[in-house]
């Protein structure tokens, strides 16, 4: 080292962050011991990529609305308990759909109100073996025409959620008035409210096409409106029910929340 030039020391060790010294100068005949030397552990930057795929994660919350049963029994899949649900795509919405029409609780149902409606001699059928098939019949085609029109090809084609979204939160007047206001108001896929075609739509397309097997008596414009009409204040009140009651009885993920 030359006397009277500024130095400093760098000393580096494999898996050790390097150290360098202050400066140092020295004059002629001088010698300096240096001290304070440390070798720290060598940082490591690990790098993290998070990807949001919206379709795995509205493939991951549709299997989980899959499992939610009242009581563990009634299926209650058109429910998203999602505080920030993502968007089905058209193949979910016909799979959600078909998983309800093709249910066992959903037969045992349409069983129940055909012989409902058998007790209460609705629909000109008559009585009898063959009139209760008929009116098994005709509920079956009411409820399957009604959740794939309204819940699967409208809300394709739309790009409409069919699925109710339960509020939980906030004032009762706010709940009831979301409950009333669910068959005439939606969601859309792009997340944003929009008026409730696929529903409405769905309930006017079943109730035009019972005009087609429903005993001639019981067809006209007047079945086509109370049908519409009764659709629309049974979604009404089932909205009510989810908000206020069916929502605490609701096995979800194996658990009632």
């Amino acid at each position: 080292m030359k006397p009277g030039i500024t130095y400093q020391l760098y000393i580096s060790a494999e898996g050790f962050a390097g150290w360098t010294s202050p400066p140092i100068t020295l004059s002629p005949g001088q010698f300096k011991i240096v001290s304070g030397i440390q070798l720290r552990i060598a940082t490591e930057t690990t790098t993290v990529n998070v990807h949001y795929d919206p379709i795995e994660v509205a493939t991951e919350q549709l299997k989980a609305e899959e499992k939610q049963r009242v009581f563990g029994i009634i299926p209650n899949f058109y429910v998203s308990y999602e505080s920030d649900p993502a968007p089905l795509t058209s193949r979910m919405k016909f799979k959600l759909a078909l998983k309800v029409s093709t249910d066992p609780v959903t037969a045992a149902g349409i069983l129940l109100v055909a012989a409902a409606r058998q007790a209460g001699n609705s629909l000109d059928y008559g009585q009898g073996w063959g009139a209760y098939g008929q009116r098994v019949g005709a509920t079956a085609a009411d409820g399957f025409s009604d959740i794939l029109i309204g819940g699967a090809i409208l809300p394709s084609l739309l790009h409409q959620d069919p699925r109710y979204f339960y509020q939980g939160t906030g004032t009762t007047g706010s709940r009831i008035r979301h409950a009333m206001f669910s068959p005439f108001v939606c969601k859309g896929d792009n997340g944003e409210w929009q008026p409730n075609y696929s529903s409405l739509g769905g309930d006017l397309a079943s109730s035009a096409l019972s005009n087609l097997y429903y005993p001639q008596s019981n067809r006209g414009a007047g079945l086509f409106f109370s049908n519409f009409a009764i659709g629309t204040a049974e979604r009404m009140g089932a909205g009510l029910a989810q908000e206020f009651l069916v929502g605490r009885f609701t096995r979800r993920g194996g658990h009632v929340k």
